[in-house]
């Protein structure tokens, strides 16, 4: 077995509260609860000897050329893993019953089930929680062969299993060896809850079928709200689903990915926590689901952006955080891990996100791009005081150099998409304000915003490289400024567009993978390098397709979808031999795979393509 299994060797599964990453070789090797940003309680991904995981599969002592295949239950988050050998053809099934309570939950389950399809087939458990980040130690007791409590200082696991599988004690660990005869079936139950609360009742075959028909029966439901009828409908059902995943159900937040740590090169410094929610992120979702029909998901998270928004009216300084957590809490301190090797030994591990107290000034133009959304609840008075609010302070600030969309830490500058975004915080509030005949400063928000175009065009833009560039003090282009069009700030063919286009085209762009920019030509105060960005090969599929460049944009999805792992998640970004980078999955990247699908859809059908 491989001690760091690749990235894109795992699916995930999730009960709207809490998400966990199945690897192809049976383990849980990423669990945090009862929130995805608590610490975790199973983390080897991040060191295979200290950080926990639970592993279910065949005993490969036993049967140690068993071919793995890996996929959902079509239109559901249900995870399959099958071993296909000699012997027989077993499966294990890995699922969390969705939380659709408003409130947060303390106990979390997550089931495994085994069944052996053909043949005879042994079965290895293995459950080695680590609480804490590894920080913490637990003790074991076993009431009965069937349950073991694991408990550590902040919460238990409970492990309950049916017959045939016996719990045995490995020192504070448990594990169980079985075998199941075809047709024969064995569930494992991972419950965690507060310290000292009753264990759940034992399981047996009946609950745990009503549970998996229950857990089915919600995403076919939930799917059938998808408006998309595509062309590929598949991988966009599928990034639908795992944005779901990564939606916190109490308030509505759209994490950034499921996991901390997991590096942009490999041994590099690049590792960090993207367990909280992007004002970015959370926006420009708005836009996406309700394009593909999810309007309940869609103004969740634009409410959330609003409470955000209500939060710093009043507040002095900046008002708006980059980032906060999924209960709107804006301390995200982060430290590191010294206990933890880090993933293949990529150091440090960061847990928490120092870039949360980063000034970027772009988060006031997403978030108007949330409020303006098609059918958001804007026309409602709650919310308009505190926007108008956050807008007329923006006139006396946006004029300030930050730290930019990339969280670069290598000092501020004039970046040039900061800029665009608070262009369009103006261009926004101005639309919402007349829409609904809102108070507003109309005359002085319509002179900032046109002031704010002037400045764009002449120090943002490039006679050297005719194009757009990162910031005004460089001739470095970014790819960021994909946006430029999809917001509105320019035609998708406006000549000066097509400039940057192609300039980006010539720069950035590699075999259709899109480099976010070269921090070789604009230091960003880290050392190493990164693959190609996942968000913006797609921001740039849908760029191509709105310029009406479509042969190429399809050429280019078509390509960026062979990235994809084996039941179609995509991370934050591709290596150069194609393997999977950052933090899994990752929500802007599904987010603008939906995005780029749709553009191409429009144009395709325009022309009559099939």
């Amino acid at each position: 077995m491989n001690p760091y299994p690749p990235i894109a060797e795992h699916g995930i599964i999730g009960d709207l509260q809490t998400a966990a990453l199945v690897s192809t070789d049976g383990d849980i090797d990423w669990w945090c609860t009862p929130r995805f940003d608590s610490p975790s309680l199973f983390a080897s991904l991040l060191d295979h000897a200290k950080g926990g995981r639970c592993g279910l599969a065949v005993d490969r002592a036993e049967v140690p050329d068993a071919q793995v295949k890996q996929l959902y239950l079509a239109d559901t988050a249900i995870l399959i893993t099958r071993y296909l050998a000699p012997q027989g053809v077993a499966e294990v099934l890995d699922f969390m019953p969705p939380e659709t309570a408003a409130a947060p939950g303390d106990r979390h389950r997550l089931f495994r089930v085994a069944r052996a399809v053909r043949g005879r087939v042994p079965f290895l458990l293995e459950c080695r929680p680590r609480f804490d980040y590894g920080r913490a130690t637990h003790e074991l007791s076993l009431p009965d062969e069937r349950c073991a409590l694991l408990r550590g200082p902040d919460q238990e696991l409970c492990v309950q299993a049916t017959d045939p599988v016996v719990l045995r004690a490995d020192g504070s660990d448990v594990t169980a060896r079985f075998t199941l005869d075809a047709g024969e079936m064995a569930t494992v139950v991972l419950t965690t809850g507060p310290p000292g609360a009753a264990p759940p009742a034992p399981p047996d075959h009946a609950d745990d079928q009503a549970a998996f028909d229950a857990c089915r029966a919600f995403w076919y439901d939930w799917i059938k709200s998808s408006t998309y009828r595509g062309r590929w409908r598949q991988m966009v059902d599928r990034s639908a689903i795992t944005l779901k995943l990564l939606s916190y159900r109490p308030t509505g937040a759209l994490i950034a990915a499921a996991t901390m740590g997991l590096p942009e090169q490999i041994g590099g410094e690049r590792n960090w926590d993207y367990r909280y929610t992007w004002i970015r992120d959370a926006s420009l979702s708005v836009h996406t689901l309700i394009g593909i029909g999810f309007q309940d998901e869609a103004l969740a998270f634009r409410r959330w952006v609003r409470d955000r928004v209500e939060a710093g009216a009043h507040a002095e300084g900046e008002r708006l955080q980059i980032m906060y957590r999924i209960d709107g809490d804006p301390h995200l301190t982060e430290e590191t891990l010294p206990q933890w090797e880090g993933y293949r030994g990529s150091f440090p591990v960061r847990a928490g996100n120092a870039a949360a107290d980063q000034l970027q000034l772009d988060i006031y133009g997403e978030a108007a791009y949330a409020f303006a959304a098609e059918g958001s609840d804007m026309g409602a008075l709650r919310g308009w005081d505190a926007f108008r609010r956050l807008v007329d302070w923006l006139t006396e600030q946006w004029d300030r150099s930050d730290e930019g969309i990339w969280e670069t830490r290598g000092g501020r500058q004039d970046f040039t998409y900061s800029r665009l975004m608070c262009w369009v915080a103006f261009d926004r509030a101005i639309r919402v304000a007349r829409t609904f005949a809102r108070p507003a400063d109309l005359d002085r928000w319509t002179s900032e915003r046109d002031d704010i175009l002037r400045q764009i065009v002449q120090r943002g833009w490039s006679p050297k490289r005719e194009a757009f560039t990162q910031h005004y003090a460089t001739d470095v282009l970014d790819a960021s400024l994909l946006l430029m069009p999809k917001v509105g700030f320019l035609s998708p063919t406006d000549p000066a567009w097509l400039s940057t286009l192609d300039a980006i085209d010539r720069e950035l762009v590699q075999d259709s993978l899109v480099y976010r920019y070269d921090p070789a030509a604009s230091p960003d105060g880290l050392s190493g390098s990164e693959g190609t960005f996942n968000l913006c090969t797609f921001l740039y599929v849908e760029a191509l397709a709105r310029a009406g460049r479509v042969d190429q944009a399809r050429y280019a999805f078509d390509k960026m979808l062979t990235y994809a792992n084996h039941v179609g998640l995509f991370a934050e970004e591709i290596g150069p031999s194609g393997e999977q980078l950052g933090n899994f999955p990752q929500a802007f990247t599904h987010l603008a795979l939906i995005d780029a699908a749709l553009a191409l859809d429009e144009e395709l059908d325009r022309r009559g393509v099939g």
